[in-house]
């Protein structure tokens, strides 16, 4: 019997696959469960029309994340805060510190999970800092930290 399966099956497949499988298989554990439905016409075209909605959407997620690395590429961010005599700031610039000044300075909302960072910023000056937007779009800015007042 062929069945499209709506989880992972392990030994089977993997989700949104049509496999081959025994009757009773199919008939007696997966059916019942809600690990699968048969693959009749109809529910072969709402697989394909999910299939084709989720490629959709991601080129649209690529095309907006592309968008905000052309316009964040290069640019600068500056983030004011206090310091000691010799550079050194009292406390860190962390990645959300980094996402509201893009929030405020750009107008560009970026979560903080995608601003990488390999530690928090602790000195006054430039500091390169590279955003994960997407799978395979990255945009590298710089954070110019000043000295407030």
């Amino acid at each position: 019997m062929k069945v499209i399966l709506k989880v992972d099956v392990k030994g089977l497949g993997k989700k949104e696959d049509m496999v081959e499988c025994k009757d009773g298989y199919a008939r007696n554990y997966l059916l019942p469960r809600g690990m699968a439905v048969p693959a009749t016409a109809e529910n072969l075209g709402i697989m394909k029309s999910k299939k084709k909605a989720e490629t959709e959407k991601v080129s649209r997620d690529t095309e907006h994340a592309k968008s905000i690395a052309d316009k964040l590429s290069g640019k600068t961010v500056v983030i004011e805060a206090t310091a000691g005599e010799n550079g050194k700031l009292f406390g860190s610039i962390t990645n959300k510190d980094v996402s509201d000044a893009l929030k405020q300075q750009m107008n560009m909302n970026v979560d903080k999970k995608k601003i990488i960072m390999d530690d928090n910023i602790k000195t006054v000056g430039d500091h390169k800092i590279t955003a994960k937007l997407f799978t395979g779009v990255d945009a590298e800015f710089i954070v110019s930290v000043k000295v407030k007042g």
